[in-house]
Formats: C-alpha cells, sequence, structure tokens
C-alpha cells in the first residue's frame, strides 16, 4: 500500500502489504463479476454493486492518489463500513470481502484507538444487517454468524495491534538509526576540523622554531655585517657567509618540513647529529663560547627531530641571554627508552620553581607531545642541566656511532 510504503517498513513487511493490496484487488474483481453476471437482476443485485463500487472507488483514489483532499483515510473506512453493513442486509455474503479488508482498518486507522473505533461500527453494522435480514434472533445464527465474526474480528484486532507495535518499533528504529548516522557524521566532521587545526598549529609551531629561528639568525648577522662594512670587513664578510650557510639550512629545513607532511611518522631525511651540529657550530662562532658535544647520530622522525633541535636551541638561547657561562656540554645518545638529550652549561644557574618565560615550558609540551619528559635542573650559581627523554621507534644496523 503507498500509504504505508517508507523507511519505516522494512522489506518483508513491505512485500506482504503488496500481496494483501493484489488480494484485494482480485477479491473486488471476483465480486464484481458475480454480481453483475450471475446473480439475477433486480433492485438489490444493483444497490449491491453501487456499494461494492463506491468501496472500489474509494480504495483506488486513495492507494493512487494518498495526498488528494477528498477521499481521505476516514473517510474510506467509512464508506467502507457502510458497504459492509449493507451487503450483509441485502445478500448476506459479505464474509470474504469483511476478512481481506481486516487489515485496511489498521493501514488506515491512524491510530490504534481510531482502527478498533472503525472496526467495532463494522461489526456493529454487519451484525445488525444480518440480524435484519434473518427477521430475528436464532441459535443457528448466532453460532454460525455472530460467534464466526466475533472470532474473525478478535484476531484481526490482535494482528492488527502486533502489526503496529512491529511498525512503530521500526518507526522508532530508524529514528534512532539516522539520529546515530547524523551523530556519527558530525563526529567525523568534528574530527576533521580539530585535526586541520591541529596540524596547522604544528606546522606553525614548527616553522617558528627553525625557520623563524634562522630568519631571526640572518637578520642579525646581516645587521653585524653592515656596520662592518667600512672598519672590518673580513669580519663581515664571515658574517655574510654565515648568513648564507644559515639561508641554506632554512631551505633545506622548508623542505623537510614540506616533505614530512606527506610521509608522517617516516624517518626525517636528515641526520639528527649533523643538524645539531650545525646548530653548535654557528653558536660557538656566535658566542665565542667552548662547546663540548658527544652527538650519537639517532634515526627518528620529524617531529622528534625537531623536538630535540628545539631543545636545543632554546636552551643555547637561555645560555646566551642569562647564564653567563664559558662551557656548555651536548649529549645526545640513544638508551633503551629512547633518545637522551642533556645539556649543561657552567653559568649562574637560577631557580627552577621561579621561572616565568615560555620557553621552558614550550619544550616541556613539545616532548610531551611525543609521549617524553624534559626534567630541568638548576641553582644559583651551580649552572644549569636541561634532560629530554624521547621515546624512539625506529633502529638501525648503523645506528649509534657518536659523532664528536
Amino acid at each position: 500500500m503507498t500509504a504505508l510504503a517508507g523507511p519505516a517498513a522494512d522489506t518483508l513487511w513491505a512485500t506482504s502489504l503488496r500481496r494483501w493490496n493484489a488480494v484485494c484487488w482480485v477479491l473486488f474483481a471476483v465480486m464484481a463479476v458475480g454480481l453483475a453476471g450471475v446473480d439475477r437482476p433486480g433492485g438489490s443485485k444493483y444497490v449491491a454493486l453501487a456499494l461494492l463500487g463506491s468501496v472500489v472507488l474509494c480504495y483506488a483514489v486513495l492507494d493512487r492518489f494518498p495526498d488528494n483532499p477528498v477521499v481521505r483515510p476516514h473517510v474510506y473506512l467509512s464508506v467502507l463500513a457502510v458497504a459492509l453493513g449493507g451487503l450483509a442486509y441485502l445478500r448476506g455474503n459479505y464474509a470474504a470481502l469483511f476478512m481481506v479488508t481486516l487489515p485496511h482498518y489498521w493501514m488506515f486507522g491512524r491510530t490504534p484507538r481510531a482502527s478498533m473505533g472503525f472496526l467495532g461500527l463494522t461489526t456493529i453494522g454487519t451484525l445488525a444487517g444480518s440480524v435484519l435480514r434473518q427477521d430475528g434472533w436464532t441459535v443457528e445464527f448466532f453460532s454460525e454468524v455472530v460467534v464466526s465474526t466475533l472470532i474473525v474480528v478478535a484476531v484481526g484486532v490482535l494482528i492488527g495491534l502486533w502489526a503496529h507495535s512491529v511498525l512503530a518499533q521500526s518507526t522508532e528504529r530508524a529514528r534512532l538509526i539516522a539520529e546515530l548516522e547524523q551523530t556519527q557524521a558530525q563526529l567525523s566532521e568534528a574530527h576533521q576540523r580539530q585535526g586541520a587545526a591541529d596540524e596547522r598549529e604544528r606546522m606553525a609551531r614548527e616553522i617558528h622554531d627553525t625557520l623563524a629561528q634562522g630568519f631571526a639568525s640572518i637578520i642579525v648577522l646581516a645587521e653585524a655585517a653592515r656596520a662592518g662594512l667600512g672598519s672590518d670587513t673580513a669580519r663581515s664578510g664571515q658574517h655574510l657567509r654565515s648568513i648564507e650557510s644559515t639561508a641554506r639550512e632554512n631551505l633545506a629545513e622548508a623542505r623537510e618540513l614540506v616533505g614530512s607532511a606527506h610521509r608522517p611518522g617516516q624517518p626525517a631525511a636528515g641526520s639528527v647529529a649533523q643538524t645539531l651540529r650545525r646548530t653548535l657550530d654557528r653558536f660557538t662562532e656566535d658566542t665565542g663560547l667552548i662547546v663540548d658535544a658527544e652527538l650519537e647520530d639517532l634515526v627518528c622522525d620529524q617531529q622528534t627531530r625537531i623536538a630535540l633541535l628545539r631543545c636545543t636551541q632554546e636552551s643555547l638561547a637561555n645560555v646566551r641571554k642569562h647564564a653567563r657561562a664559558t662551557t656548555v656540554g651536548v649529549v645526545l645518545t640513544r638508551q633503551a627508552y629512547g633518545a637522551e638529550l642533556e645539556i649543561t652549561d657552567d653559568g649562574t644557574g637560577f631557580v627552577v620553581e621561579e621561572s616565568t618565560g615560555f620557553g621552558l615550558d614550550g619544550m616541556r609540551k613539545r616532548v610531551a607531545e611525543l609521549g617524553g619528559r624534559l626534567t630541568v635542573t638548576s641553582s644559583v650559581g651551580d649552572g644549569t642541566r636541561v634532560l629530554a627523554l624521547v621515546p624512539l621507534p625506529f633502529r638501525t644496523p648503523g645506528e649509534g656511532e657518536a659523532e664528536r
């Protein structure tokens, strides 16, 4: 039936309704042929044909045009109740039509109360028509007509209530599935947005912590080279060479950052030890401090490489700004739990708990994101020790040779 087709009905239920619909049309045709061609002419014959025709017409209009403004479901059920009562009075052969149309009360009643109301009216009408046709009550009439009709109605009520419950559960299930799919789509969209935001934040931080540091060094070196053009050309030439070297390193870092976006979690193309060695050489050149370095050539991904480089850069920047040290020690080794980066200086030291800068917090956050931890140990007059521990998923047969 068109009235029940929709997402709430499953395939089996919809198929059963279509078959029942076909049975209705076959029965209508058989009854029409019987009334028109078999029965003798008479006024009751044409009245019965008119009653059957009204049922067929209303049923066809409602089936083909369910949204029409004239023949609504309750109109069809009212016509069906009147027709069955009239046929029971005129001919008495209404039982087949009554049984076949029982599902219509539940299909078009909209609510169980309305369905049972129309079914009750039809039952009373057919029994009243049968009583009038029999001219009173008899034991045979009561046992053959009344009891059988009530049994059929009772079975129809039970089946109708069961079918209504099944449809209600199916509708609720469809609603819950639709809500679940909508929620899953929203969660997926939210995860995509969050992932994109996290990736933008990561790229911005890596650019700031690598490229921006290099550009800042280029600016300082360029200013120093320009200031010494007239008085110390040798020093200016050295600054220009440092600018060239820093620019090349920045270009390599930019290419590595772009490449890491297409191969996340893969080993970094550059050597960690060489990257840190270039950073330490530039620090020694700029400050004149002694750097004692022991760097093991580790295999790690780009995020770990950036984290180790950032910890080194930030620690060296603190030494340059605050420590007033003469010697810096940098040790990078691989332990059983991962990479260990230790940076020490013999400077003035500080009280770690009173530190208010963003550098140490940034290092801790970056290392923590990789599953590691950062420990800072210092006291006034005793220098500073920064220890970063970062898990390493990669290891190659040649790994482990130290660069001095």
